[in-house]
C-alpha cells in the first residue's frame, strides 16, 4: 500500500484546512496549562500560629509573642506554627514553659491570601500531609485517566476521547469549587485528573496524525505546547487578582465551556480510521479537507490495489482488538515501552517538582510562577529549533543533562545569593520543560498507529507515578531549599544517559504496525556498523568481538525483562 502521506499529498502541507486544525487543537490546550498547576496557589500555606482565645483573632501581635515559643525555619526566627505554651490559669493567663498543640485552632496571615484550602480546612501541623497528598490524588487521577483514555482512543477514536475528557475536566472543576470538605475536594480533584492529561494527549495525537510530518515538530513545540504555556502564564495573573480559592477555581474553569463548538470543526483522524478498516469514512474526511483547501481531489483516493492490500493487512493485524499487553508483545516494542516508562517518569517528576516548588523559592510567589511559565516559551522555542536540525536522541539527552547540571550547581551557591539560585533553577526549568514536551513528539514517532494512543497513555500513566511523588519533593523545600534540587539533578543525569538508547526517528514516516517498530540503538553495535570497512584487518576482528559481546548483553537484558514478567 502507498504511504498515507503520499496518498494525501494533493492536499498540500499548509492550506486553510491544516491551519484551522493547527489553531483549534493548539487553543484547546490552554486550560491544561493551569489546571495541573492551580494547587501552587490553592494549597499554598500562609504564615500561621496557634489561636489563643483570650486574644483578638488578628495575625501576630505582642500577646502572641509572649504566649507562643519561637522556632527557626529556613534561617528565620518565627512564632511556632504548631505549639503554644501551656496556660497556667484562665483568669490571669499566666503560662508555664511547657508547650502543647494548637487546641483552639490557628490564625492565618491574610497578607497574601483571603483563603486557600489550607486555611479552609486547617491543613497544617498534624494534618499538613494532606496538602501534598491532595496533589498526589490529582496525579493519580491523571495516571488512571491516561491508561483508560489510551485504550478507549485506540478502539473508539481520538475525537471521542478528546471532547469527553475536556468535558470532564471543565465540569468537575466547577463542581470542585463548591466542595464542603477536604475529602470531597480530593475526590473531585481525582476526577479532574482523569480528564486533564488525557485531553492533552488526544489533541497532541490528533494534530500529529492530521498534519504532515514537516509540520509535526512545529505543532508539537510552537502550537499545542505554546498554548499550554499561555495557560500556565495566565495562572499567576488570575491568582494575583483573585485571592479566594473558590472564586479562583471558578474563574479558571469557565473558559473550558468555550470549546464546545470545536466538535463541528475537528474531524476524526483518517490514519486511525484506516487502521480500523473504515476506508470510506477516512476518504470522506480527506475530501472535505480538499474542499476546504480549494483543491479538487482525485476521483479515487484509495486505489483498488491499495484498498485490497489494506484489507489484507487488517485481516491479520488491523482488525485485531489491541490491548496494553501488545505494548510488550515483541522485543522491539517491549524495549521501547519499558525505556519510555523510565524516561517519562523521571522527566515528569523533575518538571512538576520544579513547577510546584516555586512557592519555596526566594522572592514573590506570583512573580516566580510567572517566571516559571515564561521558561515554558523559551524551552519550547529551543525544542522547535533543535527538533528541526538535531537528532531526536541528542536533543532529548542534552536537554535533560543540562537540567541536571544546573540543579546540582545550586548546592554550591551561597545562601545570600538567592537570586542566583532562582536563576539556575529557571535555567533547569527551561531545559526540562523542553524535554517534557519533546518526549510527547518522540513517543508518537516511536509508537505504531494501531497502539499509539494506548502506548502514549501507558507511558503518560507511568510518568504520573513520578508526578505523584513531585508534591513531596516540593514539600521537602519547605524545610530544606537545596534538597529538592539535589534529588532532581541526580535523576536527570541518569535519564540523559538512558535517552541515548532510543532509536532515531527524525524525518521518518510514522510506523503503522507493531512490526515496524525500531530496535534500541546499542552504542557499541552502532560503533561497529560504522567500522564495517575494517572487518578484514585486526581492528575489524576486534570490532567483531565487541559486536558479539554487545549482542550477548542485549540478549541478556531481554531475558531478564521476560523473566521479570514484562
Amino acid at each position: 500500500m502507498r504511504d498515507f502521506d503520499q496518498i494525501t499529498a494533493f492536499l498540500g502541507e499548509w492550506g486553510p484546512y491544516q491551519k484551522l486544525i493547527f489553531i483549534l487543537l493548539s487553543l484547546s490546550s490552554i486550560p491544561n496549562g493551569y489546571v495541573g498547576m492551580t494547587m501552587v496557589f490553592l494549597a499554598d500555606i500562609p504564615p500561621h500560629h496557634c489561636r489563643l482565645p483570650f486574644l483578638n483573632s488578628s495575625y501576630g501581635g505582642l500577646g502572641y509573642n509572649l504566649s507562643i515559643p519561637t522556632e527557626e525555619v529556613k534561617g528565620k526566627i518565627i512564632l511556632s506554627r504548631c505549639r503554644r505554651y501551656t496556660e497556667q490559669g484562665d483568669s490571669d493567663a499566666v503560662f508555664r514553659n511547657d508547650t502543647e498543640g494548637c487546641l483552639d485552632g490557628w490564625v492565618f496571615s491574610k497578607e497574601r491570601y483571603v483563603s486557600t484550602i489550607v486555611t479552609e480546612w486547617d491543613l497544617v501541623c498534624d494534618h499538613e500531609w494532606k496538602t501534598p497528598f491532595s496533589v498526589t490524588v490529582f496525579f493519580f487521577g491523571v495516571l488512571v485517566g491516561s491508561l483508560l483514555s489510551g485504550m478507549i482512543s485506540d478502539r473508539y477514536g481520538r475525537k471521542l476521547v478528546f471532547f469527553a475528557t475536556m468535558a470532564v475536566q471543565t465540569v468537575f472543576s466547577l463542581i470542585q469549587a463548591a466542595s464542603n470538605s477536604w475529602e470531597m475536594f480530593c475526590v473531585l480533584y481525582f476526577i479532574v485528573g482523569l480528564g486533564q492529561i488525557a485531553n492533552y494527549c488526544a489533541a497532541f495525537i490528533l494534530g500529529c496524525e492530521l498534519l504532515s510530518k514537516s509540520y509535526r515538530i512545529t505543532f508539537a513545540t510552537l502550537g499545542i505546547s505554546m498554548a499550554y504555556a499561555v495557560g500556565y502564564a495566565c495562572l499567576p495573573l488570575f491568582a494575583y487578582f483573585i485571592r479566594d480559592w473558590r472564586m479562583l477555581l471558578v474563574a479558571l474553569s469557565v473558559p473550558g465551556l468555550l470549546y464546545i463548538p470545536l466538535w463541528w470543526y475537528i474531524p476524526e483522524s483518517p490514519r486511525w480510521l484506516l487502521s480500523q478498516g473504515r476506508v470510506e469514512e477516512a476518504e470522506a474526511i480527506i475530501r472535505a479537507a480538499a474542499k476546504k483547501n480549494g483543491i479538487t481531489p482525485p476521483d479515487v483516493i484509495f486505489k483498488q490495489d491499495d484498498t485490497a492490500e489494506l484489507m489484507e493487512k487488517e485481516d491479520v493485524d488491523s482488525q485485531k482488538k489491541y490491548t496494553w499487553l501488545d505494548l510488550l508483545r515483541t522485543t522491539n516494542i517491549r524495549n521501547i515501552t519499558i525505556l519510555n516508562i523510565i524516561i517519562w517518569s523521571i522527566v515528569s517528576l523533575t518538571y512538576f517538582g520544579l513547577s510546584l516548588n516555586t512557592p519555596n523559592m526566594d522572592g514573590d510567589p506570583y512573580l516566580n510562577c510567572l517566571l516559571a511559565s515564561g521558561t515554558e516559551f523559551v524551552g519550547y522555542m529551543m525544542m522547535w529549533f533543535a527538533g528541526r536540525y538535531i537528532s531526536r536522541r541528542l536533543t532529548l539527552s542534552t536537554s535533560v543533562l543540562f537540567c541536571g547540571i544546573m540543579l546540582l550547581l545550586i548546592k554550591l551557591v551561597p545562601a545570600e545569593l538567592g537570586a542566583l539560585s532562582v536563576t539556575l533553577a529557571m535555567f533547569g526549568k527551561i531545559s526540562i520543560t523542553g524535554a517534557f514536551v519533546f518526549i510527547y513528539l518522540y513517543g508518537i514517532e516511536l509508537l505504531p498507529t494501531v497502539v499509539r494512543n494506548m502506548g502514549l497513555g501507558v507511558t503518560t500513566m507511568a510518568s504520573r507515578i513520578g508526578s505523584c511523588f513531585s508534591p513531596y519533593i516540593a514539600y521537602m523545600g519547605t524545610y530544606n531549599k537545596v534538597l529538592p534540587y539535589i534529588i532532581l539533578g541526580c535523576i536527570s543525569i541518569i535519564c540523559a544517559i538512558l535517552s541515548l538508547l532510543l532509536p532515531e526517528t527524525k524525518d521518518e514516516e510514522l510506523p503503522e504496525y507493531i512490526s515496524q517498530v525500531k530496535p534500541l540503538q546499542w552504542w557499541v553495535a552502532e560503533f561497529y556498523q560504522n567500522q564495517n570497512q575494517n572487518q578484514n584487518n585486526f581492528i575489524g576482528q576486534v570490532y567483531s568481538h565487541i559486536q558479539e559481546i554487545d549482542v550477548a548483553i542485549a540478549i541478556a537484558v531481554n531475558l531478564i525483562v521476560v523473566h521479570l514478567g514484562f
